[in-house]
């Protein structure tokens, strides 16, 4: 894994030469060109920060063909110029996406930035000192914008408590514990079966895990590594065969796109070492065989292993993962129970620059049988998901007219040979306001409704759209049974969505537009490389091209069946042989 790493760091160098700017006129003058958006930035991924670890950690490495370049050295010089002079007065940075004067942006960049100084000091190399005055300098000016800044989301606590720990290490700054001490009193949002509040096993599950370890050394709180490992053992069964992790189900922006282990490589190699776990030890070198390069500033995994010589070496034993398996997540958590409590947190459901992730801790089945793997799924627009094979399914979602969009299912129960789902929707109509609960607006020339106390109208004709779901394993695939009975006549749309890659073949589809068509009935086959999934049950009870406030998934081909309430519908799913 080492020997791969310095290769794939050489190769990054290469990449990144060409974009650093290197007109003096230039506003970028020493920053790397985002590919995006043809501009520099200071962030922890395309930001110019990430480039300077791939150098950095070149420079210093005799295993490098780099190694003390005088040419690449004179690149980082400048580099480390520019990081400093984008800079906000105010020791921030903005990373370039959102996010302006942004405390967990630049948190991002203190955890990889401070890693790669220290890296460089320890090499002891005179000719580096003007790079680690600039490097410094940035730190410490970081300072007063990581103690008083705040977040937007559950993960930047623990990117701010590893920032704080690094600062605290090179400054001996005693305020930066204090803080990061006040940000762990709020508690680890992680459930028993190891799921973090942002479902988001793509991106910030990984980065949770990462910088919780980090935390716990610098801070010398060894008990935050307890809620890492119940991921990590957790993640075990969120990855497809093909190594592609499971992201049917996040809270955030990998929600449905393609991500693979990579990001995790860190954490499990770190911890398969320190807790001799061979599960782990496994999970690191699957995880290493999809690195294509060591990673982003905040999560350069050759700088790690440059500090930590130990992590060169391969582990001691290395279990076999499981390749059949059946599991529920979150099976068990209480999550009503916490949600019950929800009104007494004060913020009446509402919370600004962020989300309340409400769907925290709602059950997950996984399934994997070889190359089959499913995904069954609550509060999330889509219930199921397959892998079988080259054919993706990525998602199947019901959408209705009742409460016009996607229809999650809340409720997950096992049955003998597969799985019970359940959807309930209620939408109603409010009466007047009471006069005596009117606001002295209510009487003016103008009354705005904005001001009316909507919350204390009375509820009236409340109507209830309850679908039920029944997944269940075939001898040869899966059959999904749905059915609602009321109200009548309500329009419904199941949208099967499959990978770009494949073709699709029936002689009942209608194209509506080149990546979705509808499916009127008899049966249906998308095929891949060899692969194939058949589908029965197509019907066009309606002529709807698309339910209300349900767009298609984008980079998808989507069969959609036009249903009509009352339905009991049964859709067969036949596998190629393995």
């Amino acid at each position: 894994m080492y020997k791969q790493l310095v290769n794939s760091n050489d190769r990054a160098v290469e990449q990144g030469l060409p974009r650093q700017m290197l007109e003096p006129d230039s506003p970028y003058y020493g920053g790397t060109i985002d590919s995006h958006t043809g501009m520099a930035w200071v962030n922890h991924t395309t930001g110019t920060p990430t480039d300077m670890c791939y150098w950095g950690a070149a420079l210093v490495n005799p295993d490098s063909r780099y190694y003390r370049n005088e040419e690449l050295l004179d690149r980082l010089k400048l580099a480390s110029a520019f990081v400093l002079r984008f800079q906000h007065e105010d020791g921030s940075i903005s990373p370039g996406w959102t996010n302006y004067h942004s405390p967990p942006d630049t948190a991002f960049v203190v955890a990889g930035y401070a890693q790669l100084y220290q890296l460089l000091v320890q090499e002891a190399w005179p000719p580096l000192q003007p790079v680690l005055d600039d490097m410094r300098l940035f730190l410490e000016r970081t300072i007063p914008v990581m103690l008083t800044g705040g977040v937007h989301t559950p993960n930047h606590r623990w990117v701010m408590c590893a920032a704080l720990g690094f600062l605290h290490e090179l400054f001996g700054v005693e305020e930066a514990k204090e803080r990061a001490a006040q940000w762990l009193a709020e508690g680890m949002d992680i459930t028993p079966d190891g799921e973090w509040t942002e479902r988001s096993n793509g991106i910030y599950s990984a980065v949770s895990d990462i910088m919780l370890i980090h935390a716990a050394r610098l801070l010398d709180q060894p008990q935050l590594l307890e809620p890492v490992r119940r991921n990590l053992h957790m993640m075990v069964y969120l990855v497809h065969p093909s190594g592609e992790v499971v992201t049917d189900y996040s809270g955030r922006q990998d929600l449905g796109v393609v991500h693979d282990l990579s990001p995790y490589y860190l954490p499990y190699a770190i911890l398969a070492r320190s807790d001799k776990d061979p599960v782990l030890a496994a999970m690191a070198e699957w995880a290493g065989r999809s690195l294509a390069d060591p990673g982003v500033c905040s999560v350069n995994a050759l700088v790690r292993m440059l500090l930590e010589p130990e992590l060169q070496q391969p582990p001691e034993s290395t279990a076999e993962l499981p390749v059949h398996y059946e599991q529920i997540l979150n099976g068990d958590f209480l999550r009503e129970r916490y949600l019950e409590g929800m009104e007494a947190a004060g913020h009446h459901g509402q919370i600004f620059h962020s989300r309340l992730h409400t769907d925290f801790g709602a059950p997950v089945a996984r399934l994997r049988d070889g190359a089959t793997s499913v995904t069954l799924i609550t509060e999330t627009p889509s219930f199921f998901a397959l892998r079988h094979g080259a054919v993706r399914l990525l998602s199947v979602q019901l959408s209705t007219s009742f409460y016009p969009g996607f229809v999650p299912m809340q409720e997950l129960t096992r049955l003998p040979e597969g799985y019970s789902l359940k959807g309930v929707q209620k939408k109603g109509y409010y009466g007047p306001v009471a006069a005596s609960l009117l606001p002295p607006s209510a009487a003016a020339e103008v009354s705005p409704w904005y001001l009316l106390p909507h919350h204390k109208r009375p509820l009236t004709h409340e109507q209830t759209l309850c679908v039920e779901t029944e997944v269940h394993r075939t001898a040869d695939g899966w059959t999904i049974r749905l059915h609602c009975a009321e109200p009548a006549q309500v329009m419904a749309q199941l949208s099967f969505n499959f990978g770009l890659e494949g073709n699709l073949t029936s002689d009942e589809l209608q194209t509506v537009h080149e990546d979705y068509c509808l499916w009127s009935g008899g049966s249906l086959r998308y095929s891949c490389a060899g692969d194939w999934i058949g589908l029965t049950g197509g019907e066009l009870a309606h002529r709807s091209r698309s339910a209300r406030e349900s767009s298609q998934q984008n980079s998808c081909k989507s069969v959609l069946v036009n249903l009509v309430t009352p339905f009991d519908k049964t859709f067969k799913l036949t596998l190629s042989p393995s």
